[in-house]
């Protein structure tokens, strides 16, 4: 009877497959990808010259469960809405300037951050081994940190942008790197390996 119910329950779609569905369907990744991750772009700690958001987490679990192709798609799609002007970056703002601004950095490395995390998840390094999830996740958010203080340090400084655009968000984002492990781990579970 608990294997009746267990079925029942089991989600039947694998994250892992979109590489293999139709056209109309990877579509409807690439939307609801890009609502995610405006969605993590309002979740907002006011910082000065940089706020803290969602977003990097947002950015490599779209990574892991997309793959890295239809992930960075997703991720480039996203930039674009934003650089049109729709409202999806953080605090609902949007705008071509966006991308000459003190985030611009950060911005222009989403796409690496979340392919190189959807690499490694086709690698194996994914919510079936979540030790590995937890690591590729603390690489591709340092790839946004890197890109963040060299876009960054052009408008303040070296110093400045390590000390105002790194070491404010390491502690929260290794926080977030365990916590998209933890959700890759759970959304994943139930796939075949």
């Amino acid at each position: 009877m608990r294997n009746q119910f267990a079925s029942i329950i089991k989600p039947t779609f694998n994250f892992r497959s979109l590489q293999n569905q139709t056209l109309t369907v990877k579509i409807v990744a690439i939307i609801l990808g890009t609502c995610f991750l405006t969605l993590s772009s309002y979740v907002v700690v006011p910082m000065i010259p940089i706020p803290m958001t969602m977003q990097t987490l947002a950015v490599t679990l779209v990574g892991a469960l997309y793959g890295w192709r239809l992930g960075g798609i997703t991720i480039v799609a996203w930039l674009i809405e934003g650089a049109l002007g729709l409202p999806v970056f953080n605090g609902g703002s949007g705008g071509i300037h966006r991308f000459v601004s003190p985030t611009a950095g950060y911005l222009i490395s989403f796409p690496f951050a979340g392919m190189l995390m959807g690499w490694l998840a086709e690698k194996g390094w994914n919510g079936s081994r979540i030790l590995l999830a937890f690591i590729g996740m603390l690489i591709s958010t340092s790839i946004c940190f890197l890109f963040g203080a060299i876009w960054l340090s052009s408008i303040i400084g070296y110093q400045q942008a390590i000390a105002l655009g790194v070491m404010p968000f390491l502690a929260g984002d290794i926080v977030k790197c365990a916590l998209g492990a933890l959700t890759l781990r759970i959304l994943t579970k139930n796939e075949k390996k």
